[in-house]
């Protein structure tokens, strides 16, 4: 029993987890945003289902918001490939649980990002009407794409270090109350 109240709680990860939909709705460049982060973070911090639900539900929950905000449909034909790359995002900070360190939490972000990027660009030639359904076509929509994979990185990078690095934090001061 004693062992157990040593370990700290899942509370800091799924606070912090749901700080970043509410991080998501406020004002901020194109895809300079915590949802890559808190995919990576939810994945590496929380057990299981959670890390995959939780991130899910704060999108469906947040998608609808924005949509009022910004006057566009919440959800498109491409949302299945943002969602699923953002699930990707969970199964690679997966690969983090208990092995945190800022060297391989860059590393994640940085595929985090990659990823993100090539699916959803990918998503953009193959059901949009932009760029022609070819290999130059979708050259050129990777090509236009850099610019919001710059701000992908940049938001995956600070995010990132602000999530471990809080979650960091919380769960040392937990464990120095226990």
């Amino acid at each position: 029993m004693r062992a157990q109240q040593e370990l700290p709680s899942k509370w800091p990860a799924l606070s912090l987890t749901a700080v970043g939909g509410l991080l998501r709705v406020l004002p901020h460049p194109p895809n300079l945003a915590p949802v890559g982060a808190m995919s990576l973070f939810a994945g590496a911090n929380l057990n299981g289902w959670q890390a995959y639900l939780v991130p899910l539900l704060i999108m469906a929950l947040t998608d609808p918001i924005l949509g009022m905000m910004h006057g566009f449909a919440p959800f498109s034909r491409e949302t299945v490939f943002i969602y699923g790359s953002f699930l990707i995002s969970v199964a690679i900070g997966r690969r983090l649980h208990g092995k945190q360190t800022a060297g391989r939490i860059g590393a994640a972000a940085l595929l985090c990002a990659v990823q993100f990027c090539l699916i959803t660009n990918f998503s953009t030639w193959l059901l949009g009407q932009m760029y022609p359904h070819t290999i130059a076509g979708l050259a050129a929509c990777y090509i236009a794409a850099l610019p919001f994979f710059g701000y992908t990185l940049i938001g995956n990078l600070f995010y990132s270090a602000f999530f471990f690095g809080a979650h960091f934090w919380l769960t040392r001061r937990q464990l120095a109350r226990a």
